[in-house]
């Protein structure tokens, strides 16, 4: 199944009922930043899921994942055996990108999560799914946002696309509107493909980060299909599923630059 959805509205409910956890919270207070991110007391097996995650990536990914993920996964130096502090890796963002991470209590209304990527503040969980979600977790954690985003926020490039998201979703207006970004963001942050001379390659976050997305997303089962902004708007996804249907970009200078396009069409930017 899918990895962890973004800080907006599913498309779809969850077949068994609302999960709590995918409720976006609205801020009342500012979120930590950067070296005000406490780090928490976790337990042996909090950090043991995480060594079993890491691990399993770690052998799936090469191959796989695009050359800029796995360039900044190897920067960013994470621990292997446990959850790494939030400030840390703040602070290796901020050498690289100017970026900076933010600790939120967990899914985040939608305009509170895009004002913070517009001021390259990634806002990111500290806790870690349980043992029996390795596979599958409809809710943020820290390891879909940590291993999954982190590692692409170091890559000038997207981290300036990533930026113009938030600057773009800030100036939107338009529900309708509104619903085609919420869908570009999808199909290029989360479960977007590039073209790489050896083959196409991962760099959405929400397939770095699942086992099963990527073992999926790769195979003959799932049309891909040449980026164009207008047409990725216009497509319906699914959290609670296996993705049928994904994006190719030709490079990462084509990805900002058809969006950059797309939302001055729609003078977003």
């Amino acid at each position: 199944m899918s990895s962890t959805p973004i800080a907006t509205r599913p498309e779809t409910t969850p077949p068994d009922g609302s999960d709590p956890r995918c409720i976006p919270h609205k801020l009342t207070v500012p979120l930590p930043v950067g070296d005000a991110c406490s780090y928490p007391a976790y337990s042996a097996e909090e950090h043991a899921v995480w060594h079993t995650l890491y691990a399993r990536m770690a052998e799936l990914l090469p191959g796989r994942a695009a050359d800029e993920f796995l360039t900044g996964l190897a920067a960013l130096q994470l621990d292997h055996e446990k959850i790494p502090a939030l400030s840390a890796v703040s602070r290796q963002l901020h050498r690289t990108t100017g970026w900076q991470i933010a600790r939120t209590p967990g899914l985040l209304d939608a305009h509170d999560f895009f004002s913070h990527l517009a001021r390259r503040i990634f806002p990111c969980t500290d806790y870690i799914r349980g043992r029996h979600e390795l596979d599958y977790t409809p809710a943020p954690d820290c390891f879909h946002d940590i291993f999954g985003h982190t590692p692409m926020i170091m890559h000038p490039r997207f981290a300036d696309f990533y930026q113009k998201i938030g600057q773009a979703a800030l100036a939107c207006r338009d529900p309708q509107l509104e619903e085609g970004l919420t869908r570009i963001y999808w199909f290029t942050v989360e479960f977007g493909l590039v073209k790489n001379p050896g083959g196409l390659r991962l760099f959405g976050n929400g397939i770095l980060s699942s086992s099963g997305e990527t073992l999926h997303s790769l195979t003959a089962q799932v049309e891909k299909r040449p980026f164009v902004p207008e047409k990725a708007a216009a497509q319906p996804y699914d959290i609670w599923h296996l993705q049928d249907v994904l994006w190719v970009v030709d490079s990462f200078d084509q990805l900002e630059r058809e969006f950059v396009r797309w939302a001055r069409s729609h003078r977003l930017l």
